[in-house]
């Protein structure tokens, strides 16, 4: 149930018996010669959606606009500062929480989104944060498509999921596989610290950050989709069955 299709008594017939919701937070950037730039903001919207399906819970506004500085030497990234964003995340979640959502489940699908929204939630009550590749099912799937050239950026599986929602754009160039990142890349990589965006566009040309775009496929997409529903709504539902300290 997405909480902007939603009447008000509808909303509050729901929070007289329920506290919960989930908030999807993804990007606006670059993916990849192949990827879409709302690719994130999809994902943690159509996972989320999904989740919400089988546990009748209500779904948020997806929060697309965060940090991805090291994008914008790519047409169409749009960034905000980390300030702004941890802003804008407690004020959302501060405004939910008032209204009624005691227990704000944010699923997250953009590794630059983390800091800030943890340091935020430390201050907050009942928040919980988690993204969508988190789940032990979906990096099994993962591992069992992709491999190594799952990568970190512009990643088949995320691209297999908006490829299974709609849009798919030929590889082109992107058939042929980006440099394999190796375990100090990763390392040094990790919460999408990547740089200046001038460092960074010279370092991945065409966006893919050691991601083999072009092995996504829709039906790999639905099944990821899927999997990470399933682990989303049984981790939203011990969030919102635990009881409240």
């Amino acid at each position: 149930m997405r909480l902007d299709h939603a009447t008000w008594p509808e909303v509050e017939a729901y929070l007289a018996d329920h506290d919960g919701i989930i908030l999807p937070v993804g990007s606006t950037e670059q993916h990849g010669p192949m990827g879409l730039i709302g690719t994130d903001a999809t994902c943690a919207r159509t996972i989320a959606e999904a989740a919400a399906e089988i546990v009748a819970t209500f779904v948020a506004p997806t929060l697309a606009y965060t940090p991805a500085p090291f994008n914008t030497g790519f047409p169409g990234t749009v960034s905000i500062s980390e300030q702004l964003f941890a802003d804008l995340f407690a004020e959302i979640v501060s405004g939910l929480q008032a209204q009624g959502f005691r227990r704000v489940y944010v699923l997250n699908a953009h590794g630059a989104n983390l800091a800030p929204m943890r340091h935020v939630a430390r201050s907050l009550d009942t928040v919980h944060i988690r993204s969508w590749w988190e789940f032990d099912e979906v990096n099994a799937l993962r591992q069992s498509f992709f491999g190594q050239w799952e990568g970190m950026h512009a990643t088949p599986a995320e691209i297999s999921i908006t490829q299974f929602l709609g849009r798919r754009v030929a590889p082109g160039a992107a058939a042929t596989p980006p440099r394999l990142l190796t375990a100090e890349d990763i390392a040094s990589r990790a919460g999408d610290r990547h740089g200046p965006p001038d460092l960074h566009r010279r370092e991945f040309p065409d966006g893919r950050v050691g991601s083999h775009s072009a092995l996504a496929t829709p039906e790999y997409g639905a099944q990821l989709l899927q999997a990470a529903a399933r682990g989303v709504a049984a981790d939203y539902q011990a969030l919102v069955s635990a009881p409240r300290t």
